[in-house]
C-alpha cells in the first residue's frame, strides 16, 4: 500500500490506480507487530576513530559523557536525569561527574527550561531534558519568548545559545496521548531556535554534540522508538554533523521523499518497493535539521526529479510538510511535474 500512495501521489490515472490496487504484487502487507518500520543502519565511519556497537541511547549518552568530560561548565539536569532517565539516557553520569553537574529538577517544564536559560546566561553549557516530548507545552512561553528571543532583545550583547533542550518524541505503538506526539511544528514558526531530529545513533551524537556546542538554542528530539531498536557502530570519540545540512541518502531521478526521524526509515522501505514493483527511481532524503531546514539541497532535489513527496509521524493539518511544500511550490514551480 505503500507504493501504492506514492505511485497516487505522482499523478498517475484512475486506470493505473485500479490496477495496482488489485495487483497481487501491490497487495498489503501484513500487519507488523512490532514495529512500523525496519531500521536500516548506516555504513561505519571511518573518519572519526574507532567505534563501538551503540543503540540510539546510548549514542546520547555517549555525546553527554563526552560534552561533560571536555567541558566543566556542562550541566545535565531534567526529571529523574540523575537516576539514569526513564530511557537510561543519562545513567551513571551523575556517579561519574558528580551531583552538582547531573541532577534532579522538579516536576515542572517550565521551570526546567526557565532555569536552563539562566544557567546559559551565565555562561555555563546547558543540557536540559523534557522527560517525553509531549511535556513540552508548559514550557513553551520560555522557549518562544525567552529563550528564542534573548540575542535579539537585547541586541546581541547576552543570549542563552549554550541552552540544548532534549526531549524523547515520537510513536513508539503504545504511550496513548501523553507519550507519542511529535510536536516540532509547533516550533517551526520560532525564529531564534534550531529543531533537530536524527534517523540513528551515529547521526543521534553527532547532531546532539553539534547542537550542543551551537550559539543558538536547539532543541533535540529523539525517536524513542529508535532508542534501543536502532544499533550501529558509532565512534567513540566526539565527532559533529553539520546543521541545518539534509542528507541525501539514496539517489534517484522520479521522485524525491523527504522525512525526518523514525520516519525516514519507513520512506526507505518505500523506495525499494516502488523501485522493485513499479521500476520508479527514487531519491531519499533525511532532513535532519527542521528549523532552519536546508531549502536548497531539497528545490535542487525537486528540480531533478520534478515530483516531491514528504512523509512525517506529525498530524498532516499544519504539519511542518505543509511549510516545505509551499516554499518548493515558490522556489520551484517551474520544475514540478504536472502528471
Amino acid at each position: 500500500m505503500a507504493a501504492l500512495r506514492v505511485v497516487e501521489a505522482l499523478g498517475g490515472n484512475r486506470a493505473v490506480r485500479h490496477v495496482l490496487r488489485w495487483s497481487l504484487a501491490c497487495a498489503p502487507v501484513p500487519r507488523r507487530t512490532a514495529a512500523h518500520f525496519t531500521f536500516q543502519p548506516d555504513p561505519e565511519p571511518t573518519e572519526y576513530g574507532p567505534t563501538q556497537k551503540m543503540n540510539l541511547f546510548q549514542a546520547v549518552h555517549s555525546a553527554m559523557d563526552n560534552t561533560l568530560a571536555k567541558d566543566p561548565t556542562a550541566v545535565i539536569f531534567g526529571e529523574d536525569v540523575a537516576f539514569g532517565g526513564v530511557f537510561r539516557c543519562t545513567v551513571g553520569l551523575r556517579d561519574k561527574y558528580g551531583k552538582d553537574r547531573v541532577f534532579n529538577t522538579p516536576l515542572c517544564e517550565q521551570g526546567i527550561v526557565g532555569f536552563g536559560i539562566g544557567v546559559a546566561v551565565a555562561g555555563a553549557t546547558s543540557i536540559a531534558e523534557i522527560q517525553f516530548a509531549d511535556y513540552i507545552f508548559p514550557a513553551f512561553d520560555q522557549i518562544v519568548n525567552e529563550a528564542a528571543k534573548y540575542r535579539y532583545r537585547s541586541g546581541d550583547l547576552f543570549n542563552c545559545g549554550s541552552l540544548t533542550i532534549r526531549a524523547p518524541w515520537g510513536c513508539v505503538g503504545h504511550g496513548a496521548l501523553y507519550h507519542s506526539q511529535s510536536p516540532e511544528a509547533f516550533f517551526g514558526h520560532c525564529a531564534g531556535v534550531k529543531v533537530v531530529i536524527p534517523r540513528s545513533p551515529i547521526q543521534a551524537k553527532g547532531l546532539l554534540l553539534s547542537c550542543i556546542e551551537d550559539q543558538n538554542p536547539c532543541i533535540f528530539f529523539e525517536p524513542k522508538i529508535l532508542y534501543r531498536a536502532a544499533v550501529e557502530q558509532v565512534p567513540v570519540e566526539p565527532y559533529q554533523i553539520p546543521l541545518s545540512q539534509a542528507e541525501i541518502l539514496q539517489e534517484g531521478s522520479d521522485v524525491t521523499l523527504l522525512s525526518w526521524g523514525t520516519q525516514v526509515h519507513v520512506i526507505r522501505e518505500v523506495a525499494d518497493m516502488a523501485q522493485e514493483k513499479l521500476g520508479l527511481s527514487c531519491e531519499v532524503i533525511d532532513l535532519r535539521t527542521i528549523l532552519p531546514w536546508d531549502i536548497e539541497t531539497i528545490c535542487k532535489s525537486v528540480t531533478k526529479t520534478g515530483r516531491l513527496l514528504i512523509s512525517h509521524e506529525a498530524p498532516v493539518t499544519g504539519g511542518f510538510a505543509s511549510e516545505i511544500s509551499s516554499t518548493v511550490q515558490e522556489t520551484s514551480q517551474r520544475s514540478l511535474q504536472k502528471k
